[in-house]
């Protein structure tokens, strides 16, 4: 598929769409991360929709600072270039949105059904098998742009998996019985969702969003782990609020919002 080809997006009601954002991918053979990479485009004034993929990354990493094992022509590790009219404190439903695009992508392209863990993980058969990463930079009178990380394992075999990321970590080929998965395909219908959900989130609101998230979660309707200043709690996982929170119901019946942070699903 390229640029000018259309892609028939599955939900209901949705006309053909024409992705102008697979025109400005970049593909380099090895990086330290896709995320310094788009920076320094964004820095200089790549218009949004700019993307930077790799074969390879020597330091990709994760939320919270945790590396990214990102082996050579085994996934998908791609970082775009966002650049949205938001106040900061709304870039979480970005991170949600992307986890929307690629879950709709790889259940298209695939068959696997992944399902969606709050905030930015996607499982398949219970491990994980996407993550996504999202970095704001600001400047004098508020949010200059974001870049949205993803890093898909589509063709690692179980023996790819470094010893501590074994029954933790699992790929497209692994839960699809084995067939290879061509990750071109897979990466530009990653980009049409993501555009497309991106335009309707700016033209709608959360709300679409928020749906078709809650619709694909393997959170929600589980209990779950959180973490507090008075210690580590349990609850439901209910729902989300208007701006991405998780809401947790704890034993009691009161209903909490968590908007950042992990949860460890029980």
């Amino acid at each position: 598929m390229n640029s000018n080809e259309r892609l028939r997006l599955p939900w209901a009601g949705r006309d053909t769409f024409t992705c102008s954002w697979l025109d400005r991918v970049q593909l380099l053979e090895e990086v330290v991360s896709t995320q310094e990479e788009a920076k320094k485009l964004a820095e200089n004034g790549a218009p949004e929709g700019t993307s930077v993929r790799a074969e390879e990354q020597t330091g990709g990493r994760g939320r919270m600072g945790r590396k990214w094992h990102s082996p050579r022509g085994k996934g998908i590790w791609i970082s775009i270039v966002l650049r949205p009219e938001l106040p900061l404190s709304l870039t979480p439903q970005l991170t949600l949105l992307a986890g929307v695009a690629v879950c709709t992508a790889i259940r298209e392209v695939t068959g696997v059904q992944a399902g969606i863990k709050w905030p930015n993980d996607l499982l398949a058969g219970g491990r994980k098998i996407c993550g996504i990463l999202l970095e704001s930079s600001l400047r004098e009178g508020g949010l200059h742009y974001c870049i949205a990380g993803i890093g898909i394992a589509v063709n690692l075999t179980e023996e790819d998996y470094p010893q501590e990321l074994k029954g933790i970590g699992t790929s497209l080929l692994i839960e699809g019985g084995g067939i290879p998965i061509d990750r071109t395909v897979l990466t530009e219908a990653v980009l049409t969702e993501l555009e497309y959900l991106y335009i309707l989130y700016n033209e709608q609101g959360f709300k679409p969003i928020r749906e078709l998230w809650e619709s694909m979660s393997v959170t929600l309707g589980r209990q779950v782990c959180y973490n507090t200043p008075e210690g580590r709690c349990e609850a439901l996982a209910v729902g989300l609020d208007e701006n991405g929170g998780l809401l947790l119901k704890d034993r009691t019946g009161a209903v909490m919002s968590v908007l950042s942070g992990e949860i460890e699903m029980i």
